[in-house]
């Protein structure tokens, strides 16, 4: 006979376990300090009003003081739940990193929050690995790239900097443009062509030049310039 099917544990027979519903934020950490906390409160907490859920509890718990770390904070119907590790990206990629464009979609009424629904970013992920890529771009039903798996995409396309509609609000990527000119529209994946620069944003890496685009008949080099930013928050944890 085989093995028995376990018994769920009584902890996670909550639907923020089994439909996922919940709502979460990642937030860089230097030194045991949270950066940015507020903004990713501030998005957390939207979130939660829109998923009919508490408003998470505001104060960070006590850290361990990496040098670099990644904390998640979890909000679900019966309370918050930090997870925090350290962070440690390896070696800073000088030459840029490769964007693979996947198949998967985002759902089109979560993709503008980070919700326990994950999975399409979850896939998207796999089929970057398979790629041999370092991040893989999500696209809408009409074709538009929207997200990446696990950072926010920022485009220059006829000299103006352009962050693709349909997303999630990206705070790493806010930061980056604070004070800085950029507009805010669709972009087909049919007008990657024209992009002459392009850098992933997030709290995990910071904000990251891209040297290719590669997708079904697409294969495209950029230049490679990383901004000269000092914020601790903008740049590669090493």
């Amino acid at each position: 006979m085989g093995t028995p099917v376990n018994i769920l544990p009584a902890l996670l027979d909550d639907p923020a376990w089994l439909h996922g519903a919940s709502a979460f934020t990642t937030v860089r950490t230097r030194h045991g300090a949270a950066l940015n906390w507020a903004a990713h409160w501030a998005r957390l907490a939207g979130t939660c009003a829109f998923l009919g859920l508490p408003t998470p509890e505001s104060e960070v718990p006590e850290l361990e003081t990496f040098a670099w770390g990644l904390l998640r904070i979890t909000a679900t119907a019966g309370g918050s739940f930090a997870l925090h590790r350290p962070l440690a990206p390896g070696p800073r990629p000088a030459a840029g990193v490769h964007i693979h464009l996947t198949d998967i979609q985002p759902h089109p009424q979560l993709a503008a929050h980070k919700t326990g629904n994950y999975l399409p970013y979850r896939l998207a992920a796999q089929q970057t690995a398979t790629a041999g890529a370092f991040e893989g771009w999500l696209l809408d039903a009409t074709g538009h790239v929207v997200d990446g798996s696990r950072t926010s995409p920022l485009l220059e396309i006829g000299g103006r900097l352009v962050l693709p509609a349909g997303g999630l609000p990206g705070l790493t990527r806010a930061t980056f443009l604070d004070g800085q000119e950029y507009e805010t529209r669709p972009v087909a994946a049919a007008e990657l062509p024209e992009v002459t620069r392009a850098w992933i944003c997030g709290a995990g890496v910071g904000i990251v030049p891209v040297q290719e685009i590669t997708g079904a008949g697409l294969r495209l080099l950029l230049p490679v310039q990383w901004p000269q930013v000092q914020v601790a928050g903008l740049v590669w944890p090493e």
